[in-house]
């Protein structure tokens, strides 16, 4: 290859700002174990991991006999500890990350036992490190994280497996954009890398300085056919806008070609069962315009793909449940040719905790003045210790033997749990905060000292065992526990407890244990105080027996079989008619949805001609969403529009799409933004939006170049108001009516005036019926701003915007965002630390930029709507016309304050 061209046509690449990170801007590479930093040959800086945890050991692989090469630094973790965990910051600039790990054992023990443990990227377990067969081994992963400013990476021990081991761990921000159809726009899953291969290279393996991502791509002399073509090495000027992933020059510039055959063939064995992400690069170095067919496993994935003469491109394939990979080019005219290949293991990603739950375990652990190894997410990758979970539900938790001394108000947020065990606690005084606890099945506060039953045992509808036994217990017994229907065991052994049960407990099914107390039972009798009672019996269970059915039933059940059977062949007639009608019917549905929706006269029809013309190819990206990607674009009369595209994992059906651009373009209102037009051919769902230049409210108050101090305290209130007025009209004012169900300040837009407009509510769910109360749904949003009543039912109802709009309007009065991570625990979470406050008038935590500057009675009006909607029973909060009433108060409250300081 002629270096003085590549580096040429490199630095140019650079200065066009092709590659972003040419200076190693966003890297971070430590040495796991290591104490001194240094550059390497790669001219790769390297610091210490010391800063990024906190638990380990640390040595040297210079126990290997007979090596002369100087140690490798490693970082070890003893067994004794499951969950060993790096917390790395993100550059905020970027939303894609390659992680890249090394293990190295080499026997720095002396033991000669390779270690085998697991590797988790945040809530996913990725992999299974095994250095008895690899040593050293490197894994590599691909991963967009959502509302992240920092990564955790897991080392987790196995049984017997031996101490988890590491020596390098590096971060690379990615291309916007890369591997979407991959990683996808929704935090559902990320890649594992298995293959990234340099084709028609042999070389060696290729890295950063020459792809500035710091990708390591391996040279093709490992794999079959073994011929290679080579010696392209000229720097031609390659259009590669069509390539978000931005492969390296060197990996364009050479080919794997096959002379005087037709068919072109890559065998790659795979360590895994699993959905495979597959990406394969073309480019035109050749002076002519090969075709080929491109094939998977034997099935045609392109027909007469072409690769154009200076033109580069790339294939987006995937395969599911395969654990090898045929890759097959069938030449049609010219011979075959491809320049590089990235093969991914595609992860799930289980969801997260609740924001929620996640403050009130952390608030439960510092209250406590313990150091339980709570940190990230309570249930995966593996549940915290003391925890039990369903999925990414919090259900059961065991801290019996810990020196709580009091229930925390924290308990009362841990909506999901079924299971609470606080025996041998130290608790004392009054049984309080788990009255919220609706789910709650079991309860264990046996010994401790507790004096009082409370108010709030009554309320655990679920309950069905509660054992108070060996307390300080006194006086009567709660008659209202006798009305919990579904408790079957009740233990009161050991308490101070005395007179008569109540007889709502006397019924059947329900044992109870009241032995070590005075004179304790349902008998009405005079007691003293050396007077003891033993256990009652434990009442019968009545059992009704099915009804056995009558002999005259066998001609009806004969009868029934038959026409079970005619009523099966039914429906499978019906299934095949409908399903060979329904290939003849898809090739028209298309067009006459366009003449559908060219009949509604309410938005334009774009073609995707049209819209690539005014994206200039998508070139700006001006915000991400879970729906994909949103692009700044300019009509042809100039007019300004956000353009926003729904990538492939988030394509809705044919006919979906065309109901929602339908109650779209219906939806007029000032303080919504509002559809200009859509694209619909094949494969493209496209909404056109208007421009509001002034930027979200989450822009203002945190963005890089925040304005917080301009944002006074009536522009906030009429932010606000306008806001408000927005939801309502979706509530209210629509048909049929919305739910956003993603309320939060980026989703509040700002117009050059300032005027708010609320947007993204495309993804909203509709409320059909008028007489409807809510909408079953999975449960999306975004974390801070989730109503924790639709996270638990996943009944989603206009109080659930309510409670979202209520953490905007706490952000807008203490100037901070609704999740945390510096500080003390009980301050994550905005609700949790904010809502005491301000109940009690506690203006102190209003944000800085607006003290001295509010009126404290339009504040306090303000703050009180606030704070009811985000009460935890949804019953509780305002409907967003009473929010709207509020604020309109809490503004004119505030203009008529500004108005006399100004005479």
């Amino acid at each position: 290859m002629d270096l003085r061209c590549f580096w040429i046509g490199f630095i140019l690449l650079c200065r066009l700002s092709v590659v972003g990170f040419c200076d190693q801007d966003g890297f971070l590479s430590l040495s796991c174990g290591g104490i001194t930093d240094y550059v390497d040959s790669n001219s790769i800086s390297w610091v210490s991991d010391g800063p990024y945890i906190s638990i380990g050991n640390t040595t040297t692989t210079d126990y290997i006999e007979g090596s002369s090469s100087p140690g490798v630094p490693v970082r070890f973790f003893p067994v004794t500890q499951d969950r060993n965990c790096y917390r790395l910051p993100l550059n905020n600039q970027s939303s894609l990350f390659l992680v890249r790990a090394q293990f190295v054992y080499k026997n720095y023990d002396r033991l000669r036992k390779p270690p085998t443990f697991f590797v988790s990227l945040g809530t996913s377990m990725t992999s299974t490190i095994n250095l008895a067969i690899n040593d050293p081994w490197t894994e590599e992963f691909v991963w967009r994280p959502v509302n992240k400013d920092a990564l955790s990476f897991c080392l987790h021990a196995i049984p017997r497996g031996g101490s988890p081991v590491i020596s390098s761990l590096e971060v690379r921000p990615l291309p916007p954009g890369a591997y979407q159809s991959g990683v996808g726009d929704l935090p559902t899953n990320l890649l594992r890398k298995h293959y990234r291969i340099d084709s028609g290279s042999t070389n060696g393996s290729l890295r950063y300085p020459l792809d500035p991502y710091d990708r390591i791509w391996d040279a093709d002399q490992n794999y079959t056919p073994f011929h290679v073509s080579t010696g392209f090495n000229i720097m031609l000027s390659l259009n590669m806008s069509s390539i978000s992933e931005i492969p390296p020059a060197a990996v364009l510039q050479d080919a794997r070609v096959l002379a005087r055959r037709d068919v072109l063939t890559y065998n790659l064995a795979l360590d895994t069962l699993g959905d495979y992400y597959i990406v394969l690069y073309f480019a035109g170095i050749l002076p002519v315009s090969p075709s080929f067919d491109v094939l998977l496993n034997g099935d045609v994935i392109e027909s007469n793909y072409t690769v154009k003469f200076s033109e580069a491109s790339a294939l987006y394939l995937t395969r599911k449940g395969v654990q090898s990979l045929n890759i097959t080019l069938k030449s049609i005219s010219f011979s075959p040719q491809i320049n590089g290949i990235e093969v991914y293991e595609i992860i799930d990603i289980p969801p997260e905790a609740s924001s929620t739950t996640v403050s009130a375990l952390q608030v439960i652990q510092e209250s406590a003045g313990l150091d339980l190894g709570w940190e990230d997410d309570p249930c995966s990758p593996t549940p915290w210790n003391h925890i039990g979970c369903e999925g990414s539900l919090v259900t059961s938790m065991w801290l019996s033997d810990i020196k709580l001394r009091s229930i925390s108000p924290a308990f009362g947020d841990l909506l999901d749990l079924k299971t609470l065990d606080l025996h041998n606690t130290s608790l004392t005084g009054e049984i309080r905060n788990l009255g919220s606890l609706q789910q709650l099945e079991k309860l264990n506060l046996s010994f401790n000292s507790l004096t009082s039953f409370g108010s709030e045992l009554v309320n655990l509808a679920n309950l069905q065992i509660l054992d108070l036994q060996s307390n300080n217990l006194q006086g009567i017994v709660p008659d209202g526990l006798g009305y919990l229907e579904d408790l079957h065991f009740l233990n009161l052994e050991n308490n101070k407890l005395l007179g008569s049960l109540p007889q709502s407990l006397n019924k059947d099914g329900l044992e109870i244990r009241t032995s070590g107390n005075k004179c304790l039972s349902f008998a009405t009798m005079t007691c003293n105080d050396d007077s003891t009672s033993t256990s009652i019996e434990t009442p019968q269970v009545t059992i009704v027996p099915r009804k056995k059915p009558h002999k005259d039933n066998h001609t009806s059940v004969i009868l029934g079989a038959v026409g079970g059977a005619l009523l099966i062949l039914l429906v499978v007639s019906l299934s095949v008619f409908v399903y060979t009608r329904k290939g003849r019917d898809e090739a028209t549905y298309a067009e006459r949805s366009a003449i559908e929706m060219r009949n509604w006269n309410a938005a334009r029809i774009f073609s995707y001609k049209e819209v690539k013309s005014a994206t200039t190819n998508f070139k700006q990206v001006i915000g991400r969403g879970s729906f994909g990607s949103v692009y700044l674009g300019k009509l042809s009369d100039g007019k300004l529009v956000a353009v926003k595209v729904r990538f492939d994992r988030t394509q809705l059906g044919a006919d979906s799409f065309i109901n929602e651009v339908h109650i779209l373009s219906q939806i007029r209102h000032q303080n919504l933004v509002c559809l200009e037009g859509f694209c619909y051919e094949s494969k493209q769902q496209i909404l056109v939006y208007e421009y509001l230049p002034g930027g979200s409210l989450a822009d203002h108050l945190y963005g890089p170049h925040s304005q917080k101090v301009s944002l006074s305290w009536v522009r906030r209130l009429k932010i606000a108001v306008d806001a408000a007025k927005g939801l309502d009209y979706l509530h209210n004012g629509s048909d049929p009516r919305i739910i956003h169900r993603d309320v939060k300040c980026s989703n509040i837009l700002l117009d050059k005036e300032m005027n708010a407009k609320v947007c993204d509510f495309g993804l909203s769910k509709q409320v059909v019926h008028a007489d409807a109360s809510h909408v079953t749904t999975v449960v999306k949003g975004t974390a801070g701003y989730l109503d924790p009543e639709y996270y638990s039912t996943q009944q989603l109802t206009e109080k659930s915007d309510v409670y979202s709009f209520g953490v905007v309007l706490l952000e807008l009065i203490c100037g901070r965002e609704p999740l945390r991570h510096t500080g003390s625990p009980d301050s994550f979470n905005l609700v949790l630390w904010a809502k005491p406050y301000l109940q009690a008038g506690a203006f102190e935590i209003v944000d800085e930029s607006l003290k001295g500057t509010f009126d404290v009675a339009s504040m306090k009006r303000a703050a009180t709507v606030a704070v009811r909607s985000v009460e935890r029973d949804a019953l509780q909060r305002p409907t967003i016309a009473e929010v709207v009433a509020e604020l309109k108060e809490a503004y004119s409250i505030q203009l008529s304050y500004l108005a006399s300081c100004d005479m």
